[in-house]
């Protein structure tokens, strides 16, 4: 059990003071959650959307890059997620004839 874990509904933490997750917590999760990075986010999601409801006047963004921002980075073995464009390409124009079309 750590010493480190959230004091809500500041979220600071209860074993040195920083901001929840402090680093000595990210450290402990990095480890427990090892081999399984997607559980972690839900873990940490759940609590930014506490953290959100304790603290509505804290931007999103900021949020998001305290409880979930650092967890990638933790994981150097997971690829980068290629983002799909969202340009549109115009539809190839049908090959058969029109009467084919129908």
């Amino acid at each position: 059990m750590t010493t480190h874990g959230p004091v809500m509904p500041i979220w600071g933490c209860g074993g040195c003071g920083l901001p929840w997750p402090c680093p000595t917590r990210r450290r402990e999760l990095r480890a427990e959650y090892a081999d399984a990075p997607v559980s972690l986010a839900l873990y940490l999601g759940s609590y930014l959307v506490q953290a959100a409801e304790d603290m509505p006047w804290t931007p999103a963004g900021v949020l998001h890059r305290r409880f979930l921002g650092w967890v990638r980075a933790a994981d150097p073995s997971m690829p980068a997620v290629q983002q799909r464009s969202t340009a549109t390409v115009p539809a190839e124009p049908s090959r058969a004839g029109p009467e084919q079309a129908r």
